[in-house]
């Protein structure tokens, strides 16, 4: 086994706070714009120099880039009539920026230096960073103050993900942990209790009762691979056998925990087949080719609709040293070289949409989680729990189980493919896991050094 080799020792203060918090996202990341671009100059004085907001008047159109996460295309125009109904003078124009994050980063990248910047635009757990290190973003503080926005009743674990510095460069919207789905028919038939299995081996035990259970070519787990998912899924695998991606800025891929868990993965697909790969986990494990697959909570709503048997949800089981889940999907971030006038009716747009009855709205309509403190318990969210307890779970396991990622998969641009390289070399071609993490560990230490170290 390699020594390991550090990508940077820092001090605690030179990280972003959400490296720290209880909770941090993670939902898309991919080869994309680079964080070494050159910063904004015009933007970072006008940033630095603040702006009176009392002296600004809102402008009175507005454009909003997204990719409607959670298919919530619809949900998000009707957002907009509700802010209408409220702030007629004020225009918001929905564009569908892209099909995911990456698509909407890299778009938003080329048109940094064109007069095509929206106004408000989604920012990825993977992308807010990048971002900000390029003076892209402005820090919402000041102007959230301005509107008394109740920024201490926003999830502190969701809200301190986009903080550096003092200051908060995003605001939470659609955001997510990943869950365990299973078939409650299968469950019932192979004579299982009624729950998820609380640990990774119990699912094993479990899977021989199960195998009957599904198609040929189906099996007792389904797990999807690709670009961002298979990184933040085996996230869970890694912290149960006592593994990191990374402590702080250094790889740690080369530990025995972190080969356990590559080892326990090559095993969960290749010896003992309890796993297999589904190119659309949702959609198979909805048309009852695999019992069970770990999906997105923005997922929920789909998946519920789909289904033609009872769907049950479950926290990520368990490892040998206990677990963790991370927390995925985006928040919204105002461009740092748009208008005080545009900025300021952005703000407020923004300040709205992620109020307490409309993050409960959406988290309704979605599977997403409230992202507001108040709207967790609400009578709005509690008779969604009652009509849907699967809502619930999401919201449980982020007070019980979550954990702040690793910092190189959310903070080094293009880790997070890096990463899945690895895992899908594992999954799909049966590497061997040394061999997989020790072919990633050199580029994702690369990538550190040229888009990231130079700009903390």
């Amino acid at each position: 086994m390699s020594q390991r080799s550090p990508i940077r020792r820092r001090t605690r203060t030179a990280v972003p706070a959400a490296l720290a918090a209880a909770a941090t996202l993670a939902l898309a990341a991919c080869a994309g714009p680079s964080v070494g671009a050159e910063p904004d100059a015009d933007a970072s004085e006008t940033a630095a120099a603040g702006t009176d907001w009392s002296q600004v008047t809102p402008a009175s159109e507005i454009t909003w880039w997204s990719n409607h996460p959670g298919a919530s295309q619809e949900v998000e125009k009707e957002l907009i009539r509700r802010f209408n109904e409220e702030h007629p003078e004020i225009t918001v124009n929905l564009v569908t920026a892209g099909a995911g994050y990456d698509e909407i980063a890299q778009r938003f990248q080329a048109a940094s230096q064109t007069d095509e910047l929206p106004d408000l635009v989604i920012s990825s757990d993977v992308w807010w960073f990048r971002y900000h290190l390029n003076d892209q973003i402005m820090p919402l503080d000041d102007v959230f103050e301005y509107l008394e926005v109740d920024t201490e009743d926003f999830n502190p674990a969701l809200y301190s993900d986009y903080e550096y510095e003092g200051s908060h460069w995003a605001a939470p919207y659609a955001r997510s942990t990943p869950l365990f789905y299973y078939n409650k028919d299968m469950w019932a038939a192979a004579g299982l209790p009624d729950r998820g299995p609380t640990t990774w081996q119990e699912l094993e035990e479990w899977s021989e009762a199960l195998r009957p259970q599904v198609p040929a070519d189906g099996a007792p787990l389904g797990l999807a691979t690709g670009p961002s998912w298979s990184a933040w899924w085996f996230m869970n695998m890694l912290w149960g056998q006592g593994g990191q991606y990374s402590d702080g800025w250094e790889m740690t891929l080369d530990t025995p925990e972190a080969l356990a868990a590559g080892d326990f993965l090559h095993e969960l697909f290749h010896e003992k087949k309890v796993a297999t790969v589904s190119k659309d986990s949702n959609a198979d494990f909805a048309a009852g080719v695999i019992a069970s697959t770990v999906g997105s909570t923005g997922s929920l709503t789909g998946i519920l609709e789909s289904a033609t048997f009872e769907v049950g949800t479950a926290y990520l089981p368990d490892g040998p040293e206990g677990s963790g889940t991370p927390t995925g999907g985006t928040g919204l971030a105002i461009p740092s070289s748009r208008t005080p006038e545009q900025q300021l009716a952005a703000a407020m747009f923004l300040a709205f949409i992620t109020d307490t009855d409309n993050t409960a709205y959406f988290s309704q309509n979605t599977g997403y989680m409230p992202v507001r403190t108040s709207a967790v318990e609400s009578d709005a969210m509690k008779a969604v729990y009652e009509q849907t307890p699967q809502f619930r779970t999401a919201v449980d396991q982020l007070a019980d189980k979550a954990r702040s990622q690793d910092w190189v998969r959310v903070f080094v641009p293009s880790a997070d493919q890096i990463l899945t390289d690895a895992i899908e070399e594992i999954v799909l071609k049966g590497t061997d896991p040394e061999t997989a993490f020790g072919s990633v560990t050199p580029k994702v230490e690369t990538a550190y050094r040229e888009n990231v170290e130079p700009y903390l």
